[in-house]
């Protein structure tokens, strides 16, 4: 997919694989010209943006944040407008020679107005659609920046999914909050915010997706075998990075392939193209009676009690003393202890009698 657009007899078309394809409508000839351009959009300068369109709460609260996520961040030295301009929020644009405030400055610290006035189209439609499947149950339109934004998405999500039991090294860990923050700092930052394609973040039955309008250099399914990561929006993308929203470029990838598995023992989807699209499956596989049956015990598959617990509450959806010390290699009393203490932190409930005791998760 090389640089330039090409035209035959008037027509235009579009490279896909080994297929060249003509495209008719604006929105996908508009889509194209988009997606040939050398420039990031977030750098464009805007002469009449000032200071007094971003808003100063903003700048003081990701100062302090950046400050608890690296007590020596450079930022706490530094004034609003050095905190800017090292941000690359302000800036001279080194071919045309006009100096100001960007959109990325407008998008992060931005009023609502100023955004509005600089996107009018502009916003995150978040669904739920797990009864009215031709509507939605609950619906929010956020319009606010980017800071705001995630946080009015990010409680969203964890507000309408569930929030399973993982342990890692021993310790509980929610897969789904990991999966949130990857899928809404991925809608926030790797978007196209001057195309006029509305962002969405669905939640249904099946699971959480998401679509927004992009910038890509090929279309198809991206996998970690063939993943190359490549910034959409590299200043937004680092301010996320400095404030503790986001992580290095492709760590994302990586942690949502593994705490998808952990969390519904399933993969994610994500399709690049001029629209991406990122599915994550929340239900969990179910097994039958006849495969549980099948299941056997491996005992290096277990390497604590704890592991033990997570693994007998995934295959059968309980646990019992005397299993977990079978399968982890240590005494019964060990493993009631272990179980005890889970459910007095909540994670688990217990159910029978003492002799015929099975946990289950809360």
């Amino acid at each position: 997919m090389g640089p330039a657009v090409y035209r035959y007899k008037g027509d235009v078309y579009d490279r896909m694989a080994d297929v060249d394809i003509k495209i008719t409508s604006d929105d996908q000839v508009a889509g194209l010209y988009m997606r040939k351009r050398n420039h990031y959009s977030e750098r464009k300068v805007y002469r009449f943006l000032s200071k007094d369109d971003l808003r100063a709460d903003l700048i003081d609260r990701v100062r302090k944040m950046a400050l608890l996520r690296a007590p020596r961040h450079p930022w706490g030295e530094m004034s609003d407008e050095e905190l800017l301009r090292s941000s690359s929020l302000y800036l001279r644009d080194r071919e045309t020679g006009e100096e100001g405030y960007t959109l990325a400055a407008a998008l992060l610290l931005g009023t609502d107005e100023a955004i509005s006035d600089i996107c009018p189209a502009y916003g995150t439609d978040a669904i739920v659609r797990k009864e009215n499947l031709d509507r939605y149950d609950d619906r929010l339109i956020i319009k606010t920046n980017l800071i705001e934004a995630y946080d009015t998405l990010f409680e969203f999500a964890q507000r309408n999914l569930p929030d399973r039991f993982h342990l890692e090294e021993g310790q509980s860990v929610s897969a789904r909050d990991i999966i949130v923050r990857e899928v809404v700092s991925n809608l926030l930052v790797h978007r196209e915010y001057q195309s006029p394609y509305p962002a969405k973040l669905i939640i249904d039955n099946d699971g959480l997706r998401t679509e927004n309008a992009s910038r890509s250099l090929f279309e198809g399914r991206i996998t970690l075998a063939d993943f190359t990561p490549m910034p959409k929006n590299p200043v937004i993308a680092n301010f996320f990075s400095q404030i503790g929203r986001a992580d290095r470029l492709g760590s994302g990838m990586h942690n949502l392939v593994k705490y998808t598995k952990a969390y519904s023992d399933g993969e994610p989807e994500l399709v690049e193209g001029d629209v991406f699209r990122a599915y994550v499956p929340v239900r969990k596989r179910v097994l039958a009676e006849a495969d549980i049956a099948l299941v056997s015990y491996d005992e290096n598959e277990a390497k604590s009690v704890d592991d033990a617990i997570e693994l007998m509450l995934y295959r059968f959806g309980y646990a019992t003393s005397l299993e977990v010390s079978k399968m982890s290699g240590t005494s019964s009393k060990t493993a009631q202890r272990h179980l005890a203490a889970m459910v007095k932190q909540g994670f688990l409930i217990a159910e029978g009698t003492t002799r015929d005791r099975k946990y289950r998760k809360a």
